[in-house]
């Protein structure tokens, strides 16, 4: 047995059973043989979970059979079969959105004063310090926090006006390529999208798609917005490029930035993907607003990833002032029109977020609080999972089917409510059917660059 962090021990074998486990059916919608538990077997809550026993045969999902329905193997072998004791199995995090280039650097540089123009004035003034060896350190701290929560893919937002460009998507590659057996990992631009109209604005094409990137940026209201989408567009569909914005990341109810993305996207009959994040104006716009803008953005097969952590932070922050809005965008409504919605973590200890770890459990957990996931749970974990995986492109991930990798996570929490109320440190993370260290690594190991 394998002597790692965790509730219970996998044994070191290429063929073994987590057996009585408990898995969300959301994530095994195209399995029929599974039935969720009724209540009366289990506990009075509403959160369709089934009992199963899942087989791991090299480093994937063998099998996925009701609990009770396997006839296990009698000793010496039975030590093969892992008792979860009713624990929960989620497939591992899909963390769509995150900036790991801005990570940790707020011991640093701590926003001044909580604000969104805080924020960016401070990262803007703490870019001289990005040189490649730091970017490296910090962000590869973020994929160690990542790896040990049990993420098995993550997109980050990288900031990319001028040299800087080059710099952070070339130290991105570097830890792409050390991290490509643990980690999926992509990568977008980050610029103002004013920069697409100027002669930097084409070049900064080339070199996304020279690393394989997504293109990306921040979309404001202004007098030239159209032009810029339009731009952004052309040069998306000369290199190939899937796109993927900041959106309507205000409380202001005149910013309408998604929509202009989705009028731009039916314009260019854009056939390749889209997301936009934030879209916190929505909650503050009138349902005539809002409607018009969700039919556009379902025509335009547009989807959504909300940043509940980040926007709480920022949004209705005043001196000496209690926030009334938080900025949360409209999850419920979304889902009703059908639009594909994910839930990411966004910065991490950084002026746009003095908060997190890399940890997509807290993301659902503080998402649920706060948008009312909760009465009932049902499909709410997807968007942690196999939502934000189908918008990355990324097959068999996010879901539990036999074939799949058996990257997973393995609670002692045996019910989503056990989930949410307590934190889940004992957590098991199994990376192609083996126990990880969950290990996190400690602050300490950045103290060199902040001194």
């Amino acid at each position: 047995m394998m002597s790692k962090t965790g509730f219970v021990a996998i044994p070191d074998e290429d063929h073994y059973w987590l057996a009585n486990g408990r898995i969300p059916v959301c994530f095994l919608e195209n399995d029929t043989d599974l039935k969720p538990i009724p209540s009366l077997q289990a506990f009075p809550h509403q959160e369709d979970l089934v009992a199963v026993d899942v087989e791991v045969r090299g480093g994937a999902i063998s099998s996925i059979r009701p609990t009770g329905a396997t006839d296990f193997p009698p000793q010496p072998t039975i030590e093969r079969q892992v008792d979860l004791q009713q624990g929960l199995i989620w497939p591992g995090f899909v963390d769509m959105h995150t900036h790991l280039d801005k990570g940790h650097i707020w011991p640093r540089c701590p926003n001044p004063n909580g604000t969104f123009m805080g924020a960016l004035e401070t990262v803007r003034q703490d870019h001289g310090n990005w040189h490649p060896d730091e970017l490296y350190q910090r962000m590869e701290f973020g994929l160690k926090c990542s790896y040990a929560h049990g993420t098995q893919a993550i997109r980050t937002h990288l900031d990319s006006f001028g040299p800087l460009g080059k710099t952070n998507f070339t130290v991105f590659d570097q830890l792409r390529r050390q991290w490509s057996d643990r980690l999926t990992l992509q990568a977008v631009c980050l610029v103002s999208l004013d920069y697409f109209l100027t002669p930097d604005g084409e070049p900064l094409a080339q070199l996304v798609a020279n690393f394989g990137g997504i293109l990306g940026g921040v979309a404001y209201m202004n007098k030239d917005i159209i032009a810029q989408l339009d731009q952004v567009f052309t040069l998306a569909q000369r290199y190939g490029l899937n796109l993927d914005f900041h959106t309507d990341e205000s409380l202001d109810p005149e910013d309408i930035t998604l929509r202009y993305v989705a009028e731009a996207a039916l314009r260019h009959d854009f056939q390749g993907s889209i997301t936009c994040g934030h879209c916190c104006s929505l909650s503050v716009q009138s349902p005539e607003v809002v409607e018009k803008t969700l039919s556009l953005v379902k025509a335009a097969n547009i989807g959504i990833v909300s940043l509940p952590m980040c926007n709480l932070y920022l949004q209705d922050r005043r001196p000496a002032y209690t926030p009334r809005y938080r900025g949360v965008t409209i999850l419920h409504e979304l889902h009703h029109y059908g639009i594909p919605i994910a839930l990411a973590s966004d910065n991490c200890r950084d002026p746009f977020y003095a908060y997190g770890d890399h940890d997509g459990l807290e993301v659902f957990k503080q998402s649920a609080r706060i948008g009312h996931l909760d009465r009932p749970f049902t499909h709410w974990p997807k968007s942690l999972a196999s939502r934000p995986a189908q918008l990355m492109g990324l097959a068999n991930m996010g879901t539990l089917a036999p074939g799949n990798w058996a990257s997973l996570i393995c609670f002692k929490a045996r019910t989503l409510n056990e989930l949410v109320a307590r934190a889940q440190w004992d957590r098991v993370v199994l990376h192609q059917g083996k126990q990880i260290d969950t290990t996190l690594p400690d602050y300490s190991e950045l103290d060199t660059l902040f001194t």
